[in-house]
């Protein structure tokens, strides 16, 4: 008991201290960050217009933006710090001594682990969450910070868009009150293991989460009855489907890769000349066609068979064979060389393929495309991978998975032929360049107009725009689909899933009621909202969750509360659910009631 109380008392401490400092009652939390992750959780902490009243936030972000997305700093109510350095010094500009929370969000997991250590000197008590790609060290960070949280986004967001890949929901599994509960179709489960509706998705271009009538969600919340999920299902259909390799058309590829262009161009125009001339040859020493092959190739590649009494003009033409023997050699010898050379390069990079169809392609192998490549390798799907840089981060994994990698531009065709986009059963373009994302998906479509084509995009507006202007339905922000965890876990809540369905993001969470708070006497039919928050299950203090509660059941205080809620509609039932606001504090000087009295 008394481990578990310390965090509180290290709060209320931190909660006194802030108040008797500068006079705010609000909760402080500072986020450090450069890139849309940082805007998006900056944004999920302010997403109703009454959390601005009861928190207060702290950007620290470099002198100079850098990359083109925003990075949370024009936001309107939050103090912006500008500094290229996380240290001591950094941390008191922005407020830390007293502060709430602190979010690191920085890619680089070394730089995150200075970071820590340096606001551990300037606030050790202190709740903190940290990004970081190498989850194995959370354990570490752990130990070091016993009040924190380790997030990957990555790791959170790749199961989207292998799930979008596939055609089918994001694979989102969690054990709570004695159920693993995960999401499915409704097409794909059985109507007694259907446990709530999660959204209804039969038009793309609008998509309706937590519907009012849940007869009408497609996409459900369903209890494992050890059939397999939706997504493994997805995986075995498209393996079913994949078609043989041909392999005349990986021969011809090879053939074209062979040689540089110029060279070709050489060779072919040679060749025509001697063709030309030889059936001039054959014409002046009025023979047939094979023995005028004959002739021509022997006289063009050794000269032999010079002949004092034939005709002028079979002579002159037997010369200028010669001559252009002479030049064929040495185009031949330049061939094999520069082919061979070539062929290695080629086979490399990955220009050389195997003509496939049926498979995955996986544009840009980061954070987001390493994991989304393994977990597609996982299912057993084919994939191959396309990046600019051979050295890429997934590179080294791509090669261990035996995954095909094509070095090149995913905007050019010649790249996205060599992948054989053209038969490909999806394309996931995952880069960190929204312009380069959007020309490797165009000129899929191109080449492939039946592709399944799903697009890593930071802004959902412009999302929305081009999936209206050209037919790409799928669109994903990584930033954007793990932020309400890292804002759950700055808000120290106990966040038990996200559940995403198209650019939507849901969570379930557990609510314990508080004494006093606006739902202790209410209802258990009042803590539902259409479209922003459905209960799951109750539970009195020290019992059972039962998953069919009686929505006339009253709730009181200690009660618990599974819900699943979107961002908006989880901030307002922590409201409901949590204890009445105390009354703002009387000036200096101001009687009390008791002496108002007297």
């Amino acid at each position: 008991m008394r481990h578990m109380a310390e965090p509180l008392l290290d709060r209320a401490r931190r909660a006194g201290r802030r108040f008797r400092g500068n006079g705010d009652p609000r909760a402080h939390y500072v986020i450090c960050g450069h890139d849309a992750l940082a805007y998006w959780v900056v944004k999920a902490l302010l997403a109703t217009e009454l959390q601005t009243a009861r928190i207060r936030v702290t950007l620290v972000v470099p002198e100079r933006r850098r990359t083109d997305s925003p990075d949370g700093r024009d936001i309107e109510g939050v103090e912006v710090i500008r500094a290229d350095r996380l240290d001591e010094v950094t941390f008191r500009r922005a407020g830390l001594v007293g502060a709430d929370g602190l979010a690191l969000l920085h890619q680089d997991d070394v730089g995150n682990m200075h970071a820590a250590l340096c606001a551990q000197e300037v606030e050790p008590r202190l709740r903190l969450v940290v990004r970081m790609f190498n989850t194995g060290l959370a354990n570490g960070v752990r130990q070091i910070f016993p009040d924190s949280a380790v997030l990957s986004d990555a790791s959170m967001a790749a199961p989207a868009f292998v799930a979008a890949a596939l055609g089918e929901v994001a694979p989102t599994h969690f054990r709570h009150g004695g159920r693993t509960l995960y999401v499915a179709r409704r097409d794909d489960v059985r109507p007694q293991d259907v446990v709530c509706g999660v959204a209804d998705t039969t038009d793309p271009q609008e998509v309706r989460v937590l519907p009012a009538d849940e007869r009408a969600a497609d996409v459900v919340l369903a209890e494992a009855t050890g059939a397999p999920p939706g997504t493994e299902v997805a995986a075995r259909r498209l393996r079913r489907a994949r078609r043989r390799r041909r392999p005349i058309a990986m021969l011809l590829r090879a053939v074209r890769s062979f040689a540089t262009r110029k060279i070709g161009i050489a060779v072919l125009v040679l060749l025509a000349v001697i063709v030309v001339l030889g059936g001039l040859y054959a014409g002046t020493a009025h023979v047939g066609l094979g023995q005028a092959l004959y002739l021509t190739l022997v006289t063009t590649l050794s000269g032999q068979d010079p002949d004092a009494g034939k005709p002028v003009g079979e002579q002159v033409l037997q010369v200028v064979l010669n001559l252009a023997g002479l030049a064929l050699i040495p185009l031949i010898t330049a061939v094999v060389v520069d082919g061979i050379v070539n062929a290695r390069l080629a086979l490399h990079s990955g220009r050389i393929l195997p003509e496939r169809s049926g498979h995955v392609v996986v544009v840009g192998l980061g954070n987001i495309g390493m994991r989304v490549m393994a977990q597609l390798n996982d299912f057993g799907v084919e994939v191959v991978a396309i990046d600019k840089n051979p050295d890429a981060r997934g590179a080294g994994l791509a090669r261990r998975l035996g995954v095909p990698l094509v070095v090149g531009d995913a905007a050019t065709e010649e790249t996205l032929r060599a992948a054989s986009v053209g038969t490909c059963q999806a394309l996931v373009v995952v880069s960190t360049d929204d312009g380069a994302n959007l020309r490797a998906a165009l000129n899929a479509r191109a080449l492939n107009d039946e592709v399944q084509v799903v697009l890593r995009l930071f802004d959902g507006h412009f999302a929305e725009r081009i999936q209206r202007a050209f037919g790409i339905g799928v669109s994903r922000s990584v930033s954007y689909l793990a932020a309400p965890s890292f804002v759950a876990a700055l808000l120290d809540r106990a966040v038990i899933a996200t559940i995403s369905v198209g650019r939507h993001a849901l969570l379930v969470t557990d609510v314990s009621v508080a004494a006093g708070s606006a739902l202790d006497g209410r209802p258990l039919g009042a803590v539902g909202r259409v479209e922003s928050v459905r209960l799951l299950a109750h539970a009195r203090a020290g019992q059972r969750y039962d998953w069919s509660p009686d929505r006339r059941l009253v709730i009181v205080a200690g009660d618990r509360l599974t819900v699943v809620a979107r961002r908006a509609g989880l901030n307002a039932l922590l409201r409901a659910a949590g204890p009445p606001e105390p009354p703002p504090p009387a000036p200096a000087g101001t009687p009390t009631p008791r002496e108002a009295e007297e």
